[in-house]
């Protein structure tokens, strides 16, 4: 779905923008042809959403491990050797925000794009668009109205802002008709717009 207004060329323009800026730092020897490959596939295997979603189905599933989440959401990582090296400021601090039946959490960044690589990988586009991080802040209910996702107006919902202080995520509630299902099989459900809140996570079939 598109959700917000980009030029229909945008991605062959920005690959051809890319191929370019590589191509000049070959050139110029500060990196090499591999760098780049090297990079990519880092956030292929080794950084992306499916770290974050290995995380929350074992809060899920482990009462004393999402306890941690919620306290120290960098020691429950350590517990679960993701590789935060190499990420920067993006994978030195990050803090979860639990859903429960009261509260949904969003997570915008007002003003650039930080973003917890090391569990989520790179930002999507609407998540830099500086509509999206303007309005949600001022507006979330509309804004996830605009995603689909309808709050119960009962709930409320709470905006973190990511920092170069902080990264945030979202631990999204575990949906109902999941109790016989593994780890695998629920991480295999988790998307990353739940773990930023603008989706939630969807039974099986649902």
């Amino acid at each position: 779905m598109q959700r917000f207004e980009y030029p229909a060329d945008r991605e062959i323009v920005n690959a051809a923008r890319a191929r370019a800026l590589e191509a000049l730092l070959i050139e110029k020897g500060i990196i090499t042809s591999e760098t780049v490959d090297k990079i990519m596939a880092i956030f292929a295997t080794e950084m992306g959403p499916f770290n974050g979603a290995r995380l929350v189905a074992k809060a899920w599933v482990d009462p004393a491990f999402k306890a941690l989440v919620a306290e120290d959401t960098m020691a429950a990582v350590a517990k679960m050797n993701f590789v935060t090296k190499g990420a920067g400021a993006e994978g030195e601090h990050i803090r979860a925000a639990l859903n429960t039946p009261e509260v949904h959490n969003l997570v915008i960044c007002t003003l650039c794009s930080c973003y917890p690589w090391p569990l989520l990988g790179l930002p999507p586009y609407w998540y830099k668009d500086p509509s999206f991080r303007a309005r949600a802040a001022r507006e979330p209910r509309k804004v996830l109205s605009e995603f689909g996702l309808h709050i119960d107006p009962d709930k409320e919902i709470q905006a973190w802002d990511s920092s170069a202080q902080i990264r945030w995520f979202v631990v999204p509630e575990r949906p109902a008709g999941t109790d016989g299902l593994s780890e695998e099989q629920l991480a295999a459900l988790v998307t990353p717009e739940s773990m930023m809140g603008v989706a939630v996570v969807k039974s099986p079939g649902g």
